[in-house]
C-alpha cells in the first residue's frame, strides 16, 4: 500500500541515483534520434545557486527532457565560467588562492544543482579555469593570430592608479574605481584586440535571419553595432584662427540635411586639434586632463555633464564661406567613435540642444514638423527630432530630409577642398574592436612571448599550455603576473633567445564566447572535433538572462565566424533559438534601516491588511516593495532551504507556473506551500486510483464510449495541449493544463465503476499518460507514481504518449438559433451531423415551433458548424 504522503526526501535523492547509475543523460554523438541541442547560460561559482539558477535550469532541464522523451537525440552540458575578479578578490580578501576559491565553490554548487534533479550530461562538465580548456583557448588565440584576427595596437583605456589595473567601463563609477575609490585616469596602452569590425556588416544584416531571438535582443544588437549611412564631412578652419593655413576638421555625420542648422563643433579632448589648442593655453589643457577622469563607455558619456571649452579656432560652413561657428573641446565627443569630432545641430538633437543652451549658441530649427507655421515654430528645453519638411535652409527648403541628405552629398562629392573632394560617403558602425587584454592573474594567459630581437613572437603549438603559476603573490595591488619572479622567463622560438611572457591575460568574455562549441567535443586534442561541431551547432535552443544580450550574444556570434575562418567548425550563428528569462523577485523588509531576511519575517493579513513581524526580535517591520533577489537587501531565498523542506520537484513547479517564463516570477511562501500542496493532491489521486484498480484493466483496450471515452479525450487532449506548450516555451500554460487535468479526473474516477474493464483501462491508461506528461516539470514525482503504477523501465527513459486524432475532435458541436436575426437559443448536434439533419433539429424546436406558428419558414440558414438563422 503506498504512503498516504509523498516524501520527497526520500524520494529524490532515490530516484537521482537511479538515472545516474543508468546514465541516462550521458550523450553520444553516434546515437540515434534528431540531435537536438539545449543550453542555459552557464554559471559563474560564486558559492552557492540562488532562486534565479533554480529557474534557469528548470526551463531549459523541462525542454531537454521532452525533447529526449519525443525521440530526439538529446545534448544538455553543464560547466563553469570560471575566471575572473571575484575569485582574486577573494584571495585578496581571505588569503586563499583563487583556484582553491574557485573549485570549492564548483563542489559546492555541482551538488546544489544535481539536487534539483536535472537531466544535465555532467561527463562533459568543465571550468573555463581548466589547465585543459584554456589551453585550447590559447590554440585559438594563435589561429586567429595567424590569420589577422588577433592584434596589438595602443588604446585609450580607464587605468586604477591604485589597484594598477585597467578597468571596464562599468567599473568606472563617478570617475572613481568601482574598488579602491582613486580617480580613474584614461591612459593609452598597448592591448590586445579581436577584430570584430571585420563582420561588423554580417553581424548586423544577419540578425534578421534569427527568426527565433526575441525581437528586442536582435535590436539591441543592432544598435550596438550601430551601422549608420552618413558622409565623412571636411570642414576648413578659418585662416585667421587656425594653426596652419590649410588646416581642417573631419566629422562623420548621419544628418548633413541638417547643415544649416548647425552652431558649433565638437572635437574629443584627445583630437589632434585640442592638442595643438591646449599647448598655449593652461586652461584647456586643465579642462582635458578633467575629460580625462571620465569612463570611456557611451553610458557614461551620456549621462555626464556635458561640458565644452571654446577654442580660438573657427570652422567655415561647407554651404556657406561667410558662416563660420566656433570649434570646441567637449567632455561628450570620443576620439574613438567616428572621428573625434561632430557637428552640433541644436534645434534636432537634444545633446546637442543642452550644449547650446549652456554655452549661449545659436538654435536654428532646419526641420519643420508636419502643419506647424514656419514663421512661428520655435525649439524650447526639447529638440525636435521626428520627421518633417526642410526650411531655413537655402536650396533645401522644402525637401523631405533624404532628398536633402542626397542634395547635400552630391553638390558636397563635387566640390573640391584643399584638392580632394569635401565630402565622401562613408558607412560607420558604433562597433568597435574587442579589447581582451586584462592586467590580472585569474585569467587565461595570452600566448605570446616578447623578443628583444625578435618583437612580438607567438608561442609554439606545441610549447602549449601557457599555465598560470600556482605560486601567487596578492600582497600588493595589481598584476601578480608582472612581479613573478620566474614565471615571465621564456625561450624565444624564433632565435632562442631570453624573452619575456605577455603578463595580460584574455577578458573573460572570451571565455564565455565558445564553450559551446567545446561541450560537442570536450575531450578532443583540438579546440573542437569539426563533424561534432557541426552536427550539434547551432544551438538549438540557448536559454539565460537579458543581461547578456548584448555582449556575450555578440562576442559568441563573432566568435563562430572566427573559429570558421580558422578551420574549426563550418556554420554562421551560434544560438538558433534564444530565450532571455525573467528574474526572480521577492518582497524587502526593513527594521528601520536594516534589511530583514525572509527567514526571519513573520507575515499576518487580517481583514485584508498585511503586516510583518520580524521573529528574531518580535518588533513590527517594514514590508516594501517587490526587487530583484538581491544579498545586499537580504531578500534572497536559499534553494536548498526550499528542497530541504519542500523537495526539488515544489521548486520547479512553482518557478515554472507562477507567470510566462520572460516575466518576472514573484517568490511567495504561499506560492511554494500551494505547488507543495499540489504535489501531495497528485500523489494520493494517482496511488489511491490504482490502488482501487488493483488488477483490473490489465491487458486491455481503453473503452470508446461513456466515461471511458470522457476519461480518455480528458487525457490525450491535456498531453496534446501540453506538448504544444512546451515546444513555444509556454511552461505556464502547460502546468494550467495539468491542473485542469487533476480536477477532471478526481471528478472522473468518482464515478468509475471498476469491473468495467474498459473504463478501468482508460484509467489506467489517462494515469500513465499523467505521469509522463509532468516528468519534465517534476520528474522525481513522475518516477514515484511510475513505479506506482507498475510500469517498466524509469519514466525519464519512455517516450512521450502518443494521442489518437480522434478524441481532440469534439463529437458534438452547440450552435446559436436565431429567429429574424436575434438569438433565441442554443441546438447542441454531433459534429457530424448534416445540414439536412441540422434544419429537422431546429424545426423540432419548441421556441422555433412557437414562432412559425405552424406555418412554414421563409428562409432557413444554416452554416454548418457556426449559426443557424429561421426567418419568419
Amino acid at each position: 500500500m503506498a504512503s498516504e504522503r509523498y516524501n520527497p526526501r526520500t524520494a529524490e535523492p532515490k530516484w537521482q541515483k537511479a538515472w545516474a547509475e543508468a546514465q541516462l543523460f550521458e550523450t553520444k554523438t553516434e546515437a540515434a534520434g534528431e540531435k537536438y541541442y539545449v543550453l542555459e547560460m552557464f554559471p559563474y561559482p560564486s558559492g552557492r545557486i540562488h532562486m534565479g539558477h533554480v529557474r534557469n535550469y528548470a526551463l531549459g532541464d523541462v525542454v531537454a527532457r521532452y525533447k529526449r522523451a519525443k525521440g530526439f537525440n538529446v545534448l544538455h552540458p553543464m560547466g563553469w565560467d570560471a575566471f575572473g575578479m571575484p575569485a582574486e578578490n577573494a584571495a585578496m580578501q581571505n588569503k586563499v588562492h583563487p583556484a582553491k576559491w574557485t573549485y570549492e565553490n564548483i563542489e559546492t554548487m555541482r551538488k546544489q544543482l544535481k539536487s534539483m534533479g536535472l537531466s544535465l550530461d555532467w561527463s562533459r562538465e568543465f571550468a573555463t579555469c581548466d589547465v585543459e580548456y584554456y589551453h585550447r583557448q590559447q590554440m585559438l588565440f594563435l589561429d586567429m593570430l595567424d590569420k589577422g584576427l588577433a592584434y596589438r595596437k595602443k588604446s585609450k583605456v580607464n587605468w586604477d592608479p591604485v589597484d594598477m589595473t585597467v578597468l571596464a567601463n562599468e567599473q568606472v563609477i563617478d570617475g572613481k574605481g568601482w574598488r579602491s575609490g582613486a580617480d580613474v585616469e584614461q591612459r593609452e596602452l598597448i592591448q590586445w584586440f579581436f577584430k570584430i569590425t571585420d563582420f561588423a556588416d554580417d553581424l548586423a544584416a544577419a540578425l534578421d535571419h534569427l527568426p527565433n531571438w526575441p525581437e528586442k535582443v536582435r535590436l539591441m544588437q543592432k544598435n550596438w553595432i550601430g551601422k549608420s549611412e552618413g558622409l565623412m564631412l571636411r570642414w576648413a578652419l578659418a585662416a585667421d584662427t587656425a594653426p596652419e593655413a590649410d588646416a581642417e576638421v573631419t566629422v562623420f555625420t548621419t544628418r548633413p540635411d541638417t547643415l544649416f542648422g548647425a552652431s558649433f563643433i565638437a572635437v574629443a579632448a584627445d583630437h589632434p586639434l585640442a592638442a595643438k589648442a591646449a599647448e598655449s593655453d593652461p586652461a584647456l589643457a586643465a579642462f582635458i586632463a578633467e575629460c580625462r577622469k571620465t569612463g570611456t563607455s557611451a553610458e557614461a558619456l551620456e549621462t555626464a555633464e556635458k561640458k565644452g571649452y571654446r577654442t580660438a579656432f573657427e570652422a567655415i560652413h561647407p554651404l556657406d564661406d561667410s558662416w563660420r561657428v566656433p570649434v570646441y573641446v567637449a567632455n561628450f565627443v570620443l576620439m574613438e567613435y567616428g572621428t573625434g569630432a561632430v557637428f552640433g545641430c541644436p534645434a534636432h538633437d537634444q545633446r546637442d540642444l543642452d550644449f547650446a543652451r549652456k554655452y549661449g549658441l545659436p538654435v536654428k530649427p532646419v526641420v519643420l514638423p508636419p502643419h506647424e507655421d514656419p514663421v512661428a515654430f520655435s525649439v524650447g528645453d526639447k529638440a525636435y527630432t521626428d520627421d518633417g519638411a526642410i526650411y531655413n535652409s537655402d536650396f533645401l527648403d522644402g525637401k523631405t530630409p533624404d532628398e536633402a541628405f542626397e542634395a547635400v552629398a552630391e553638390k558636397l562629392e563635387a566640390t573640391p577642398l584643399f584638392g580632394a573632394p569635401q565630402a565622401t560617403r562613408k558607412v560607420n558602425y558604433r562597433l568597435r574592436d574587442w579589447g581582451v587584454s586584462r592586467q590580472r592573474y585569474w585569467g587565461c594567459p595570452i600566448p605570446v612571448l616578447h623578443c628583444p630581437r625578435c618583437g612580438v613572437v607567438p608561442e609554439k603549438r606545441q610549447n602549449l599550455p601557457v599555465e598560470l603559476p600556482k605560486d601567487i603573490d596578492f600582497d600588493k595591488p595589481g598584476n601578480p603576473l608582472d612581479r613573478h619572479p620566474t614565471w615571465r622567463k621564456a625561450t624565444c622560438p624564433q632565435c632562442g633567445g631570453d624573452a619575456s611572457r605577455e603578463t595580460d591575460t584574455m577578458d573573460t568574455f572570451v571565455d564565455s564566447s565558445w564553450y559551446f562549441a567545446r561541450f560537442t567535443a570536450p575531450h578532443a586534442d583540438e579546440p573542437t572535433e569539426p563533424a561534432a561541431a557541426n552536427a550539434w551547432l547551432p544551438v538549438d535552443q540557448y536559454i539565460g538572462g537579458i543581461e547578456h544580450a548584448i555582449l556575450h550574444l555578440l562576442y559568441s556570434r563573432f566568435f563562430v565566424r572566427a573559429m570558421k575562418v580558422c578551420g574549426h567548425l563550418d556554420l554562421d550563428e551560434p544560438f538558433k533559438g534564444l530565450f532571455t528569462q525573467g528574474m526572480v523577485v521577492h518582497e524587502s523588509y526593513r527594521d528601520g534601516r536594516e534589511w530583514v531576511a525572509p527567514a526571519d519575517v513573520r507575515i499576518e493579513e487580517i481583514d485584508g491588511q498585511r503586516s510583518a513581524t520580524r521573529i528574531s526580535t518580535g518588533a513590527p517591520i517594514e514590508i516594501g516593495g517587490i526587487e530583484k533577489m538581491s544579498k545586499s537587501k537580504k531578500n534572497v531565498v536559499d534553494p536548498d532551504d526550499i528542497i530541504a523542506s519542500y523537495g526539488a520537484d515544489t521548486a520547479r513547479w512553482f518557478v515554472l507556473s507562477d507567470s510566462p517564463p520572460d516575466r518576472d516570477v514573484i517568490w511567495t511562501e504561499a506560492g511554494v506551500e500551494g505547488a507543495h500542496r499540489f504535489v501531495q493532491r497528485l500523489w494520493r489521486l494517482v496511488t489511491e486510483t490504482a490502488e482501487k484498480l488493483g488488477g483490473a484493466g490489465q491487458s486491455v483496450a481503453p473503452g470508446d464510449t461513456g466515461l471511458a471515452r470522457d476519461i480518455r479525450k480528458l487525457a490525450h487532449r491535456t498531453v496534446a495541449g501540453v506538448g504544444d506548450d512546451i515546444e513555444r516555451l509556454a511552461f505556464n500554460k502547460a502546468i494550467a493544463r495539468v491542473h485542469e487535468l487533476v480536477n477532471q479526473l478526481a471528478s472522473a474516477f468518482g464515478k468509475l465503476d471498476v469491473g468495467d474493464a474498459g473504463q478501468a483501462a482508460a484509467a489506467r491508461e489517462a494515469l500513465s499518460m499523467l505521469a509522463r506528461v509532468i516528468a519534465p516539470m517534476m520528474p522525481h514525482l513522475a518516477e514515484a507514481l511510475w513505479d506506482e503504477l507498475g510500469e517498466a523501465g524509469l519514466a525519464a527513459a519512455a517516450p512521450w504518449p502518443s494521442v489518437e486524432a480522434s478524441l481532440l475532435a469534439d463529437d458534438t458541436v452547440t450552435l446559436p438559433v436565431q429567429i429574424n436575426g436575434k438569438k433565441r437559443g442554443d441546438l447542441t448536434m454531433p459534429a457530424s451531423a448534416g445540414k439536412s439533419d441540422i434544419e429537422a433539429a431546429v424545426l423540432s424546436l419548441d421556441f422555433v415551433s412557437a414562432a412559425l406558428a405552424g406555418q412554414a419558414p421563409k428562409r432557413l440558414v444554416v452554416v454548418p458548424g457556426r449559426i443557424v438563422n429561421v426567418v419568419v
